[in-house]
């Protein structure tokens, strides 16, 4: 998915969400996509092994057994879960609800808005708030997700006798710190190698744990349900705490729907259904058996799967992997913050292409900062991948849950799904989700306290800038004041015409830029050709080609005043000088001038608090702080900095 820059209050404020019935096209599944998706989207799920099961037998001193009741019942457990989540949910469920061919939680709470015709109200702010609490939960899961899982491949070194286990810390650390400095210059170079790695890792998965299975047949046994209810029935508050530590094996599921818009359902659910699941399957079955015929391996069941010589090998492919899953989701907090920016919940941030021929290779130097620093103290502070662990969970069963209730408003209202349909579909996702919440929940003094802050500080910011950005829509409305008495005042009150072309970014053709209206009151005179331009996001993820610009004359053609309408979806990226040349190209276009020679006039605000504005003086203040350290609106708009002026006015809020 592209980023791209948004708007910003202080500057000019975003348009209206709509939808529209452009279809994108979806991609195919060719072997280069399903290798491609093994690279990018499984990279999460596919690492599960490192740390589940040895954090499954290490909960609450060891209450989780390696008897054969235990390990069949949490085998068991790890099996369905990943099926019923996993397999059924999103992969054949979740995938088919997608907006314009993209994925994601802030994807489908637009789509759940999209289908909501006859709905206003709380009802709709309820959807709208399901979607930002499930992107600021992805926040306090993508911090942790680098650190657990190459923390826990490095400790592999460990068990190969070499007797550094002293530099594992430094080790992953510098790892991590070189992966998050190599942002900058994006991974197109190396991301070609992305997939044939993970298809690498998840044979080496397969083959390890099959040689296991091998030689202790009767844990394929554990592949049947009811070890897994009859270790729930029989020892239900231990079975409670170990489901807080099965749900590692799902961790990354959501990345399964979140990166359909790269590859595609097709290439996807092959991927899954033909190399991942059978291989973590394997891995799992043979990890279960390890630990039934050497109770003793629970220290490091996944590492002690394959015979001494090989498990250095081991230590640096599972180091490669857990890198490549660390890059997806860096990447893929990269493209909800782009998405949160383009649907008004963040203050515009600085975005980079990374590559010329992939869109979704971007870099935002904020958020990275902010990742990194968060990756390295959560690090420096736990120390091993087992006491991350504790910390794990909670915002990932979360945002699985998120997606179980936006899934049946969609499922609702864009499926037709039948009422006994969506009760079904609510009591087996939602009741396996909630109790996976509730046993992390019992994290929360232990670790589990940490992603709930970051995912609160999210959501206490998105929600702030998108209050603030409504309030100061309406007092810029009012500071604006109507585009037709301004021209009829122009009528009134003839100023001097000089030669070229002024464009005014704006958001609406209702009311009159400021920097427009600065220009005539100071300067006095007006360009021959003025062209105010609003370029706005959609509620789909891409606008076609044709279906970008329209121009209206706005019955001011004869006074040289134009509106151009650029329509964008949010995963598009804004660039109003092309889409002023596209204009100017049409066929039967009015636009006589070189759009290469215009200039270019940007309105920006100054905010000032002021009591009753209505917010609270703290969220006020954030949100004046967000305002100043966001984008420059000319980088953000692709304005060529030469032929750009940034006029200021000051607002109240």
């Amino acid at each position: 998915m592209t980023a791209r820059p948004s708007r910003g209050p202080a500057d000019d404020k975003l348009g209206s969400l709509e939808p529209t019935g452009s279809v994108r096209r979806r991609p195919k599944a060719t072997s280069l996509m399903v290798l491609g998706a093994l690279g990018i989207v499984f990279g999460d799920i596919g690492t599960s092994p490192l740390y589940a099961l040895q954090t499954v037998f290490s909960v609450d001193q060891g209450e989780v057994k390696a008897t054969p009741d235990d390990v069949y019942g949490v085998i068991s457990l790890v099996f369905w879960s990943v099926t019923v989540i996993v397999s059924v949910k999103y992969v054949l469920v979740v995938m088919r609800a997608d907006n314009d061919g993209e994925g994601g939680v802030m994807a489908l709470a637009a789509l759940a808005r999209r289908t909501m015709h006859s709905v206003r109200g709380r009802r709709l702010a309820v959807v709208s708030a399901l979607g930002v609490l499930g992107a600021s939960l992805f926040y306090g899961d993508s911090v942790i997700t680098p650190a657990i899982s190459v923390l826990s491949a490095v400790e592999g070194l460990g068990v190969t006798g070499l007797g550094v286990t002293h530099l594992v810390l430094p080790i992953a650390a510098t790892i991590l710190t070189l992966l998050f400095l190599a942002q900058r210059w994006g991974t197109a170079r190396v991301g070609s190698l992305f997939g044939p790695i993970m298809l690498l890792w998840f044979v080496v998965l397969a083959l390890a744990g099959l040689a296991e299975v091998l030689r202790q047949p009767g844990i394929v046994r554990s592949l049947l349900p009811t070890y897994g209810a009859a270790f729930v029935v029989s020892h239900p508050g231990i079975a409670f705490i170990a489901l807080g530590a099965i749900v590692l094996s799902i961790t990354g599921a959501e990345a399964l729907y979140a990166d359909m818009g790269h590859f595609g359902r097709p290439a996807i659910s092959r991927a899954w259904f033909a190399v991942a699941f059978p291989a973590l399957t394997l891995n799992y079955l043979g990890q279960g058996g390890l630990i039934l015929a050497d109770p003793t391996a629970i220290s490091s069941p996944f590492f002690l799967l394959v015979p001494e010589w090989a498990r250095l090998p081991l230590v640096v492919l599972a180091t490669a992997a857990t890198v490549i899953a660390s890059q997806a989701v860096i990447s893929g907090a990269f493209s909800m913050s782009r998405q949160a920016m383009q649907l008004g919940f963040l203050p515009p941030l600085s975005v980079r292409q990374t590559s010329e021929r992939q869109m979704g290779q971007i870099y935002l130097p904020v958020v990275n900062a902010a990742m990194f620093v968060a990756v390295l103290v959560l690090m420096l502070t736990f120390q091993s991948s087992q006491r991350l662990a504790t910390a794990y969970g909670v915002s990932v069963t979360g945002a699985l849950l998120i997606d179980t209730l936006l899934l049946l408003v969609v499922a609702r209202t864009l499926f037709g799904w039948p009422t006994w349909r969506l009760v079904l579909a609510g009591v087996v996702f939602g009741g396996i989700e909630a109790t996976f919440l509730a046993a992390n929940l019992t994290k929360v003094f232990h670790g589990g306290w940490l992603p709930l802050l970051i995912a609160a500080v999210m959501f206490t910011v998105m929600t702030t800038w998108q209050k603030g950005r409504t309030i100061i829509t309406e007092k810029r409305n009012r500071e604006e004041g109507p585009l037709e008495d301004f021209v009829e005042h122009l009528h009134e009150n003839p100023l001097t015409r000089v030669p070229g072309t002024a464009i005014f970014p704006h958001p609406t053709k209702q009311t009159t830029p400021l920097a427009l209206r600065a220009n005539v009151q100071h300067n006095e005179v007006l360009h021959r050709h003025v062209v105010i331009v609003s370029a706005i996001t959609q509620n789909v993820p891409h606008v076609p080609a044709d279906e970008q610009v329209i121009v209206d004359d706005l019955g001011y053609a004869h006074d040289g005043i134009v509106h151009l309408l650029l329509k964008y979806g949010f995963a598009d990226s804004i660039d109003i000088p092309e889409g002023v040349r596209q204009a100017t190209r049409q066929e039967g276009s009015e636009l006589d001038f070189d759009p290469d020679q215009a200039s270019y006039f940007v309105s920006r605000a100054t905010l000032r608090y002021a009591p009753g504005a209505g917010m609270s003086k703290w969220r006020t203040l954030l949100f004046i702080g967000l305002a100043r350290n966001a984008a420059d609106p000319s980088v953000r708009f692709g304005l060529p900095a030469q032929r750009t002026i940034v006029m200021g006015t000051r607002l109240d809020i």
